[in-house]
């Protein structure tokens, strides 16, 4: 068996959580890969609201088994919090989910760094989700993390110590009081309290050594899907430098992150929204600043499910979307929310870039740091809802125009926020 992949093909927040959780009963495993608790995979079935940031999205569906990989970066007491507020909605995800020994552990200290980090930078900060996810990618990379193995292994608390005393020094060497060096309203003393109680509750956790885990699975025909978090333009090495996170956000990530080889992936399902969003800094070639923007914002519900942050809006960038499909390498495309477009007289959708005169379609190296001019084509807008399950003449003809410019066909159309709410094309 080969594993298949699901990520985001923007800016991240592109409903991710929601497929995941409609894709679940057809698989036996959802592995996450990559990302830590700056994730925020949003769920809503049976009128209820479920926001995941470590936990795969198949946990809502019993008898599938969750994989936290070791390319994921984790921190235990907000990972032992949100199995706590699952369990209070009586879904207990313990007895099915599993934790590599080899995942890396944000220290308190880490988020104190991040916090630090981003007031050192001023107007060039990044828009960081400050939970510490650069700070421990950066130790990691300098192989001096920390990771799940050690908290059952010998001389943890010296290790621990070491770690926390070395961030320690690297804040006060910048003039920062380390007790006030940290984002929300706890004292870095009364986060590492809370986070030291939550080891203990960690240690409780099935933690594997999960490339064997997951190889073992797929040799016994077993169906697994990786699970990404943020979105392909926030890669490391292919979205927007410096303005990205810390991780390998694109499908090859899936093999570092996980374990496995390049030949065991299967099917990649690249999900994007009918319009595009961002939250933080950094270029965004089809941001809206008008009315419309402000109109995506509202009926998009457009809040980070992390952060709570107000995100940009914009028309969709279908040539960004399409780098974004060749570094992936998707098979099938998922369009999401484009109910929150209904009603609309006409939409735009941006079909390349004006640079010195010329039109192109690709992205050169200057997008990294520095918008480009959209050129757009425009549609008329459906103006009725698509709720009853039909989609509509206009929303039709928008959907085959952006699949005729990606050359991959769109499998499916979410139109509206429950798992149910989604229309399967071109089966």
């Amino acid at each position: 068996m080969k594993v298949d992949v699901l990520l985001g093909l923007q800016w991240g927040d592109e409903g991710k959580g929601k497929i995941v959780d409609v894709l679940t009963p057809q698989y036996d495993m959802v592995a996450r890969f990559q990302g830590g608790p700056n994730a925020g995979h949003t769920i809503e079935f049976d009128g209820r609201k479920y926001v995941l940031h470590n936990i795969p999205s198949g946990v809502f569906n019993t008898g599938c088994i969750n994989i936290i990989g070791n390319g994921v970066i984790i921190d235990p007491y907000i990972l032992m919090g949100e199995i706590a507020g699952l369990r209070q909605s009586g879904i207990d995800v313990t007895r099915n989910l599993f934790v590599s020994k080899k995942a890396h552990l944000i220290l308190p200290t880490h988020r104190a760094l991040d916090f630090m980090n981003e007031q050192m930078a001023g107007k060039g900060r990044i828009g960081s989700t400050l939970k510490g996810i650069g700070p421990t990618y950066t130790d990691k990379i300098a192989r001096k993390g920390l990771r799940v193995g050690d908290i059952i292994g010998p001389g943890f608390k010296e290790k621990y110590e070491a770690l926390k005393q070395a961030h320690l020094t690297q804040i006060r060497a910048f003039g920062f009081d380390p007790e006030t060096t940290m984002p929300g309203d706890k004292s870095l003393s009364d986060y590492e309290a809370m986070w030291l109680g939550a080891i203990e509750q960690f240690k409780e956790l099935n933690f594997v050594d999960s490339e064997y885990f997951i190889n073992e699975q797929l040799a016994e025909g077993k169906k697994v899907l990786a699970e990404g978090a943020q979105g392909s333009m926030l890669d490391i090495d292919f979205g927007n430098y410096p303005f990205v996170t810390s991780s390998s956000v694109v499908s090859a990530g899936v093999c570092s992150g996980l374990g496995v080889s390049p030949s065991k992936i299967g099917r990649v399902y690249g999900i994007f929204k009918a319009y595009c969003t961002r939250v933080g800094e950094g270029p965004f070639y089809t941001e809206l600043f008008d009315e419309v923007g402000d109109m995506l914002c509202q009926n998009g519900h457009e809040f980070g499910a992390t952060t709570g942050r107000r995100r940009r809006c914009g028309w969709l960038d279908l040539a960004a979307l399409k780098y974004c499909i060749m570094i992936n390498g998707v098979t099938d495309l998922m369009m999401m929310k484009s109910d929150v477009m209904d009603g609309m007289p006409s939409v735009k959708v941006g079909i390349g870039y004006r640079v010195n005169g010329k039109v192109i379609e690709n992205l050169p190296f200057e997008a990294c740091t520095e918008n480009l001019e959209p050129v757009y084509r425009e549609f008329k807008g459906w103006k009725h809802s698509c709720a009853d399950g039909k989609i509509t003449e206009e929303l039709e003809e928008y959907i085959r125009f952006v699949e005729s410019y990606l050359g991959v066909p769109i499998t499916c159309v979410s139109v509206g926020p429950d798992r149910t709410a989604v229309i399967y094309r071109n089966k």
